[in-house]
Formats: structure tokens, sequence, C-alpha cells
């Protein structure tokens, strides 16, 4: 289906936090091709990057061979064929793909159907986030051709017969009839991205959330906060991409970095936080958790990436603040 009304970047804010019942959902913004066969060629490789960089969360059994390479190349192929065997997963498909996501490899290691590809990682990306299915929230360009169009609409009704559930945004479909196009409101105002803002680095593809407690597996920038993170012992007690709920009647926010006990949240902001949507959001998120009580420390990619001696040092010195209050405090009871 299609949904008009709300923006794309509305409905990929929207679909970040949805509850457990939920599918996962992943967006993928659609290039322009006059052939089904290259949209879907480009998703899979996207959608298989997406799912080794989620290794191992759809094979938990294989944590400990993280970094192990190809030392863990045997355990982790009779891990995945083991996984398979038990829950209905075929079996070559995802033997494969384990091995890959150890090694890092980005090639195919043995010839793979389109379908049995696209079955296979509907169900890896879903287990990765503990839900029954996958969705894919696909923006459709402006001024497509009726080719184009067709294509699209194509790609997509094999995505939807290979697993996937699918919804349709961004411009309207001007020349296929076969798709129903569903009026959807949002109570969050629907906020045109300012033409103005001009972003360095054109957006991934296929972006999808974060998984609890780790980094963002996409984000360089996180994963190299983490990594100096790691090499203290002052940031004990940290939480990677928690849910956070600051009253019962509103909906859950989803933070970058937390500490719990010290009432302090760190985010880490890319370029997409510059588009006038994102940051009205994000003003929205800060002041909610500032009335429960968190400080919201935010720094950009640049700054962590640039000068991450001094992102550290005023993390620290926040936190050292926070802890020493909290034993004042402990000493006068």
């Amino acid at each position: 289906m299609h949904l008009e009304g709300p923006s794309a970047t509305t409905l990929t804010l929207a679909t970040e936090v949805l509850g457990a019942g939920s599918p996962a959902v992943v967006t993928f913004t659609a290039g322009v091709q006059d052939r089904p066969a290259p949209i879907i060629d480009a998703l899979l490789t996207s959608l298989d990057q997406m799912a080794r960089e989620l290794f191992p969360a759809w094979l938990p059994d294989a944590r400990p061979l993280e970094g192990l390479a190809g030392a863990g190349a045997a355990a982790v192929r009779l891990m995945a064929l083991d996984t398979a065997q038990r829950e209905g997963y075929y079996g070559p498909f995802l033997v494969d793909l384990a091995a890959r996501a150890l090694s890092g490899s980005p090639t195919l290691s043995s010839r793979l159907s389109a379908p049995v590809r696209a079955a296979g990682l509907a169900r890896t990306i879903a287990s990765s986030f503990a839900r029954q299915r996958a969705a894919l929230l696909v923006i459709v360009p402006e001024g497509l051709s009726a080719e184009a169009e067709q294509a699209l609409v194509g790609a997509s009704r094999f995505l939807t017969d290979s697993g996937f559930g699918l919804w349709l945004t961004g411009a309207p479909l001007l020349w296929d009839d076969s798709v129903e196009s569903i009026p959807f409101g949002l109570p969050v105002p629907d906020v045109l991205i300012d033409p103005s803002v001009s972003l360095d680095a054109a957006p991934d593809p296929v972006t999808y959330p974060p998984l609890a407690g780790r980094p963002h597996p996409a984000s360089h920038t996180e994963q190299m906060l983490e990594a100096a993170l790691r090499c203290t012992d002052w940031a004990t007690g940290r939480e990677w991409n928690q849910l956070h709920q600051v009253h019962p009647l509103t909906s859950p926010i989803r933070v970058d970095l937390l500490w719990r006990h010290e009432r302090c949240v760190v985010e880490i902001d890319g370029e997409e936080h510059r588009q006038l949507e994102r940051f009205a959001a994000d003003r929205q998120r800060d002041v909610c958790l500032q009335l429960a009580g968190f400080a919201v420390l935010r720094f950009t990619n640049n700054q962590v990436i640039r000068h991450c001696d001094l992102v550290l040092s005023q993390i620290r010195q926040f936190l050292d603040g926070r802890r020493a209050g909290r034993q004042e405090r402990a000493v006068h009871v």
C-alpha cells in the first residue's frame, strides 16, 4: 500500500520506536530504474550488508566467536546449520551468511536465487530485533516515469511475496493504479525539510534502528566512541541505544548512550539531524528528558571523530560531578 499524508521523514521518525508486536522496520530509499531486477539486486545487496552488520544478533550462539575471523569459520557454519534445521531456515543461505559475517566478506560464496536470499534476509532481520516479521518502508523518488514507477511496483510485489511487509511513501504513484493509497495521519506535525540545508553526504539507501545494548552497527562514530569508553574505568554503567519512557502515557524515547544512575544521556548527531524535522524532534526529546531529570549532552559525529579526547573529558567531567553529588547526599541521609 501507499501511505499518503506525512512525509517520508515523519514516517521514518514514527517507526523508530514501535511495540513488540510490530515488525522490524527498515527504510529503503529507492533508486530510479526501468526494470525491477536492478532495484531488487540493489536492495538485497544492502540488506545483506545490514544482516552482516547485525551479526550475531540473529545467531546468538556465535557471540563468543566474534573477532575470530577464519579461526571460527567451521564452528559458525555448524552453528548456522543447527539453527537452520531447528528453526526452519534454508540451510545453505544461513551457513553462507554466517560465514561471511564472521569473516567480513561481502561476496556470496554460493549461488543463491533472489527469492531465497530475500526470504532468508526477511527472517534474519526480523530475528535480530526479536520480531516475527520485517517490513520495508520504501521511499518513492519524485518524478518517476511510467516505466520506472512500474519497475518499483514490480520489485515491491516481489519483496512482499518473499516475506517482507511493505509500505510505499514519498512521491505519489501517478502511473500505477494497482497499489492502494491510504490517507495516513500522525499526531506529529509534518515539517518540510529545509531545502537550504546542505547535507555533506548522501544517505545510505537502507537505514534501520539500532539494537538495544550495543552501538549501532552501521555507525562508525558510535563504534569509535564505544572503543574509547571501553578503555576507561570511569565509564562503567553505560547503556547503548536504550528505550526510556519518561512517563507511562508518553511514547518511549530511544537514546544513543545512557548512564541511568547518573541521569545522563549522550546523543551523537549525524548530518540527518540538521534537517528541520529531525532538529525539531530532537529538541522535543531533550525537553522531555530534562523534565524527567536527565541531562542531555549532544556531540556531532565530527566532534567525536576529530576531538574524541575532548568529548571523553567532557562526559567524564559531568559524570564525576553527578557521582560526587550522589555520594554527598548519601552521607547526609
